[in-house]
């Protein structure tokens, strides 16, 4: 995948191996949020790399209308009775807390459209300021209920990163790079992608779901040793 929308993570830079991880993901996928947690978990114990993330729309359900619809209908017509809706947020709930995230459903009336918080995503890459901005929009939407479909919420949320707020809107106003999210949502789903969240380990592995930090941490050791083998087989370029 492309890793023009790419954001350095880990610890200060260094002669170590590069690294880069592209994470397909929704907004307002609570799985994604604790993905992200943990991703930051294996991060943290892989200081030997030089880790890079790049972060790639998915829209869980890309037929909610511009203007959100609401959100306890949304979820009744989904998964059915709210006793067992309730079920599910408490499930999600309690994985989210051992991550640090108090997810508040309770708060949440809107169900968005995400593509506008795809767009500006793609735009928080350019900018260096990416992973700021996923989260905050993970923040905004489970811990305090915002509508990230709202443009105004969107443009508030890009000024609070570092963006310009008066740009954003701009941007936002128009279709600018909307066939580009959708281009890019295609072609997860052409490499496989089903669900989200999903890890795409150095443009060679596949890692599907929130996984726990010591999964990828794994993967990643194993790729990378394998990578560093192959290019000192190769030897140097000439």
């Amino acid at each position: 995948m492309t890793q023009a929308t790419s954001t350095t993570s880990g610890v200060a830079p260094g002669p170590r191996q590069s690294f880069h991880i592209d994470v397909v993901s929704d907004v307002v996928c609570p799985w994604c949020f604790i993905g992200k947690k943990r991703l930051e978990k294996a991060i943290a114990q892989l200081p030997e790399l030089r880790i890079t993330v790049g972060w790639h729309p998915y829209q869980l359900d890309p037929n909610v209308p511009a203007g959100g619809v609401d959100r306890r209908e949304y979820m009744e017509r989904k998964f059915g009775s709210r006793e067992k809706i309730a079920g599910i947020h408490e499930r999600i709930a309690a994985e989210g807390a051992r991550e640090g995230i108090a997810f508040r459903f309770d708060l949440i009336k809107r169900s968005p459209n995400t593509l506008d918080a795809h767009r500006l995503i793609g735009w928080a890459g350019a900018a260096g300021v990416q992973d700021a901005v996923v989260e905050a929009l993970f923040h905004a939407f489970f811990m305090e209920g915002r509508d990230v479909g709202d443009q105004a919420v969107l443009v508030e949320i890009a000024g609070a990163c570092g963006m310009d707020p008066g740009q954003v809107a701009a941007q936002l106003a128009t279709d600018a790079d909307a066939d580009m999210a959708r281009q890019s949502m295609a072609a997860a789903r052409d490499m496989g992608v089903t669900g989200v969240p999903c890890f795409i380990l150095a443009d060679r592995l596949a890692l599907p779901g929130a996984q726990d930090p010591d999964v990828i941490v794994r993967y990643v050791q194993r790729l990378a040793r394998k990578m560093l083998e192959e290019a000192t087989s190769a030897g140097p370029a000439g």
